[in-house]
């Protein structure tokens, strides 16, 4: 698996600094079906990667973001689950919390995974069984989200405006990040402490964190405690549940309850 993280890495990197050149002399903003956004830099990043990866690997599958899915992958051994730009609100808004997340997925399992924020130069990367790592470039700034009063939770901006995770405040601190494939990846790396949301997403968001949340110690459930399996018909998820190695056992056990209690629900926590 060496050579795919190698590949893998060289293509997110040339991909994340075109996503920095087309930030500063401008894109395109469309909007979706779903009426979230898409922008030319979303595209450019997705061509990049699929080009250089299906190069090297012809045989794997594919599922984007920005591909319109077919049910090809569905009989490959391996598949690659990208999101060529994790977070483009983020990145529409010119915020340094947008990423590049792909994983590779080997019968549902992600084996090679690969998270690269390009604004802050962090390249967060695994290979299942053999841990994983973290390079930073070491002039840019880091995100700094630690607090000494209590453990720290990233979430949806959106589930924290609407209030569910009230419960979680007396016990957690709640912060709202753009992107949950970072955040994932700085739980994994010990930067924050959990990850919570309580609705929707897409295995394309989270595949590649997992990967590293797990070999960093930690655990990533769904929302209600049920381990992931990628690479499936349907790839919308309901919730997530990322708990770093060193959260305390009373938070993790008040998180881990409290998430399965709102998981699937409509209204707040």
């Amino acid at each position: 698996m060496k050579q795919e993280l190698a590949t893998l890495s060289d293509a997110m990197t040339r991909a994340g600094r075109e996503a920095l050149r087309l930030a500063a002399e401008g894109f395109e903003t469309y909007t979706k079906q779903d009426q979230s956004p898409v922008t030319s830099a979303d595209l450019a990043v997705n061509q990049i990667l699929r080009d250089s990866l299906s190069a090297a690997f012809p045989d794997d599958g594919w599922l984007s973001e920005e591909t319109p899915d077919t049910s090809d992958r569905l009989s490959k051994k391996r598949v690659w689950i990208v999101d060529p730009i994790d977070g483009t609100r983020a990145f529409v808004r010119g915020l340094p919390e947008f990423c590049l997340s792909v994983a590779l997925v080997e019968n549902g399992l992600p084996t090679v995974a690969a998270i690269f924020n390009p604004s802050t130069g962090e390249f967060f990367s695994a290979i299942r069984g053999l841990g994983m790592r973290v390079d930073r470039r070491p002039e840019a700034a880091q995100p700094s989200f630690t607090s000494p009063e209590r453990p720290l939770a990233l979430v949806s901006p959106s589930e924290l405006r609407i209030g569910r995770f009230q419960a979680l405040e007396p016990h957690i601190r709640c912060h709202p990040i753009g992107s949950i494939a970072y955040a994932l990846a700085l739980v994994a790396a010990g930067q924050a402490d959990a990850v919570v949301t309580l609705e929707g997403g897409n295995e394309w968001d989270i595949a590649a964190g997992v990967l590293l949340i797990e070999e960093s110690g930690g655990r990533a459930t769904t929302a209600s405690g049920h381990p992931f399996s990628f690479n499936r018909t349907d790839p919308r998820l309901q919730g997530t549940l990322a708990l770093g190695s060193n959260l305390a056992a009373p938070v993790r056990a008040h998180l881990m309850q409290l998430s399965a209690a709102g998981a699937g629900l409509g209204s707040p926590l």
